[in-house]
């Protein structure tokens, strides 16, 4: 399987012409997943010519106006069709207020169902084939990271082995692929390790931003296919970061190595930098982990597993 990872806006604070507010979406089989709001967010989706009618989960991360701002003009764009399904919106306890407050004063049209989910550290959406984990951050608000975690699949299953073992084509491959044995009318017992090849690794994509420095959120992003984190700063206003619960670029270059994570996408960037001058945030991460993009609005990745 395959996570197509968009960034719809980098900006932290404020929108500055070509920098939108931080806002990201992946988009997994079909089903699209929004991570914060900011301004701006419809408009980078636009542009990339997303499908917002398919977006069935939003995740926030906190209640700071940059991050959820978005939030209402969508929610009213998503009422310009005929959906059935409901909206899934995540995210802390005030955020259902702010939702309330605005379908209220500003007299929303809502066609179809919302569902609010307060939410907690740890696993807040779970299916068959992936979750969705909450990351308690440390910011001068409540605020949450994301982890989207694929599923393990068994490996693939062994056709030429299958015959050898005298199975027939049919249900009983089908039972092996899913991990479960078989008894063939002679009594023999097969076990899907002796047709399956080794199991495949699902891809990991984790969403951090608006805290300052922790240690332990590089355990909960380990192995990261792609970490987007914040590096508000550069290495000079680290004083700065810190008394406003927020990161430099290399302290989120430290997360990425800590955490063995195999790309650092860097994100939420201070006004303060003109767009040459973000070229010293990704210079100080590179120092510390080397494979780090310096993302723009409208970048994207794709997360394919080798397995």
């Amino acid at each position: 399987m395959s996570l197509e990872v968009f960034v719809l806006g980098t900006s932290g604070m404020q929108p500055l012409p070509g920098r939108f507010l931080t806002s990201a979406m992946v988009r997994r089989e079909g089903e699209l997943f929004l991570f914060d709001c900011g301004e701006g967010t419809q408009v980078s989706l636009k542009m990339l010519n997303l499908h917002w009618k398919r977006i069935n989960r939003i995740f926030i991360s906190h209640m700071h106006a940059d991050h959820v701002t978005g939030l209402p003009g969508l929610l009213m764009l998503s009422s310009q069709v005929d959906r059935s399904e409901p909206l899934y919106i995540y995210g802390p306890e005030k955020l259902k207020d702010y939702i309330d407050a605005n379908r209220r004063l500003l007299d929303m049209y809502i066609n179809y169902e919302i569902k609010f989910v307060k939410t907690e550290p740890g696993i807040v959406l779970e299916t068959d084939q992936y979750s969705v984990e909450a990351v308690p951050l440390l910011h001068t608000k409540p605020c949450m990271g994301y982890v989207m975690k694929e599923k393990d699949r068994p490996g693939e299953f062994n056709v030429e082995k299958a015959k050898e073992l005298n199975i027939p084509c049919g249900p009983m491959w089908g039972r092996l692929q899913k991990g479960q044995d078989i008894e063939l009318e002679d009594g023999t017992v097969v076990h899907p390790e002796q047709v399956l090849g080794p199991q495949r690794h699902g891809v990991k994509f984790s969403y951090i931003t608006d805290t300052m420095y922790m240690g332990h959120i590089a355990r909960h992003v380990q192995d990261s296919d792609l970490l987007l984190c914040e590096g508000m700063f550069s290495r000079d206003l680290s004083q700065d970061a810190n008394e406003k619960k927020h990161m430099t670029s290399t302290q989120a270059a430290m997360i990425a190595r800590d955490s063995n994570s195999k790309k650092l996408g860097l994100i939420h960037y201070s006004p303060r930098y003109t767009d040459k001058e973000l070229q010293i945030l990704k210079e100080e991460a590179c120092e510390v982990f080397e494979n780090t993009v310096l993302c723009k609005d409208r970048y994207s990745f794709v997360l394919n597993n080798p397995d």
